[in-house]
């Protein structure tokens, strides 16, 4: 029995039965819908929070250091998603490309994993959209109570308190919203973002054009500030510094692999993929690196640990940039919603691809006839995204997603590997460079950066993976339709 859970999925069966059924998910995405998609998902809290109090708490200057430690760990990755996604075509991401390599078991782990990064992801971001709509909202007078737009939970690191709010309700409102965009259409869905990703890339970029003429190089000095031993025992700053900015801002590049759960809807998946995953990571760390020099640059690092380092910064200029404060606000508002959307897009497609293996109830796997959407996943998504959000504290939400996403990229890494030895000859339109140096390096990077998330994060993992392989053993491997094949296989043999 131990061997059936480890039995693998053929390529060509996967394909042949994604294409199956009576309705299936419509193809109309291109490579640049897809790049979009990508930034989308990408540049959101990352550029506009997560910059400044990284700097300000773990590496200084040499924030940006950790920017391309994190976007090397994300490219390693991001080269071994892009071969199979170019050999797999089809909605399910790490999911899928774990069950034709590592086996059931393992794709459902991948699949339970990656509710971490999706579906918790886009209520994390999605508390975070609500407190930067609330202040965006004050800044023209009007005034969110703060019993309806913040979580009435507090979490501490090992104990819940009330903090007398009721509900987040501007949280909740925005996933409900773009559950309703996407149950209407990926392409709807896919221009909507589109229009979010030109505002919000347009604003980052006045930020930094007219932000660098205002830099005060001396702010940079030292660049990697000497090493500090903080009074809990812990260190900040030096290298040590570096890699620990990098784990922290590692958030800010979750969700550029959420294009890949996209495979079966795009066009030529087989040249697109690679290119909207790869472009959009590239694209991205370059803003992040000219964001993190502008805002180091314009004030000191020490003052960045605030939940608005941006403005924070462009004040030190003075007046001279206080006109770019309200076009922050609408950047950091926008930002935050796409990045909700495609992280909404992703977790329903993986749900679709358990659901037609067989792990997970049939009804998850329903196409709606008219939008070609998988709406009932979505809309499931969307319910419990929001009471999620509506519910939890921002803090408790995002270790998850992190150590969630960096483990979905070791076991992809490690499934280039293991593909390259066990079937060589396969077609690969897109081939990861330098294997295994390549994804052993993103296995490497990613690891490590999981190390450094703690012991209580690493606990809820746990906890969660220990669930998971509970509802695998006691519904997915008896209604896996795979498993069913094989021991139907000998009675029609014998027969």
């Amino acid at each position: 029995m131990s061997k059936n859970i480890f039995t693998t999925k053929s390529i060509d069966k996967l394909i042949i039965e994604s294409e199956s059924g009576e309705h299936g998910l419509k193809r109309t995405l291109s490579a640049s819908n897809l790049t979009m998609l990508g930034i989308g998902a990408i540049i959101g809290a990352g550029i506009f929070v997560l910059t400044g109090t990284a700097a300000a708490n773990a590496a200084g200057p040499a924030i940006v250091l950790s920017f391309i430690v994190a976007g090397l760990g994300c490219l390693f990755a991001g080269l071994c998603y892009a071969e199979f996604a170019s050999m797999i075509p089809i909605a399910g991401s790490a999911y899928t490309y774990g069950y034709a390599t590592l086996g059931e078991f393992i794709a459902w782990i991948i699949g339970w994993d990656l509710i971490l990064e999706y579906l918790f992801g886009a209520a994390t971001v999605a508390v975070g959209w609500s407190g930067n709509f609330v202040s965006l909202l004050k800044s023209v007078g009007i005034v969110v109570p703060v019993a309806i737009a913040s979580a009435p939970l507090a979490y501490d690191g090992s104990t819940f308190t009330a903090t007398g709010a009721v509900i987040n309700l501007p949280a909740i409102i925005l996933i409900l919203v773009m559950t309703g965009l996407l149950v209407i259409g990926i392409q709807e869905s896919a221009k909507f973002n589109n229009i979010i990703v030109f505002v919000k890339i347009a604003i980052v970029l006045l930020v930094i054009g007219f932000g660098f003429k205002y830099v005060n190089t001396a702010n940079w000095e030292p660049f990697i500030p000497a090493r500090e031993i903080l009074a809990d025992g812990g260190a900040r700053y030096g290298w040590q510094g570096i890699i620990q900015g990098a784990a922290v801002v590692f958030f800010s590049y979750i969700g550029f692999d959420a294009v890949s759960t996209a495979a079966q809807e795009a066009k030529n998946p087989q040249r697109d993929m690679p290119v909207g995953m790869l472009a959009s990571l590239g694209i991205c760390t370059i803003l992040y690196i000219l964001m993190s020099l502008v805002l180091t640059g314009l004030t000191s690092y020490k003052n960045l640990n605030v939940p608005d380092p941006v403005l924070v910064a462009l004040s030190a200029a003075g007046p001279a940039l206080k006109w770019l404060f309200f076009f922050t606000g609408i950047g950091a508002v926008a930002g935050l919603a796409s990045v909700v959307l495609v992280m909404l897009m992703g977790q329903p497609r993986i749900f679709y691809a358990m659901s037609r293996d067989g792990l997970l109830p049939a009804v998850f796997g329903k196409v709606h006839p008219k939008f070609n959407t998988p709406y009932v996943t979505t809309i499931v998504t969307g319910i419990i995204a929001a009471l999620v959000a509506g519910i939890f504290p921002i803090g408790l939400l995002g270790e998850l997603v992190s150590i969630g996403t960096l483990l979905a990229f070791v076991i992809v890494c490690a499934g280039i590997i293991l593909l390259r030895r066990t079937s060589p000859h396969l077609n690969r339109p897109f081939k990861t460079p330098f294997v295994p140096l390549v994804p052993v390096l993103g296995i490497l990077i990613c690891g490590y950066m999981m190390l450094n998330l703690g012991f209580d994060t690493w606990l809820r993992l746990i906890i969660w993976m220990a669930i998971g392989i509970i509802v695998y053993f006691t519904y997915g491997r008896h209604h896996s339709k795979l498993q069913k094949q094989k021991e139907q296989a000998p009675k029609a043999v014998m027969s």
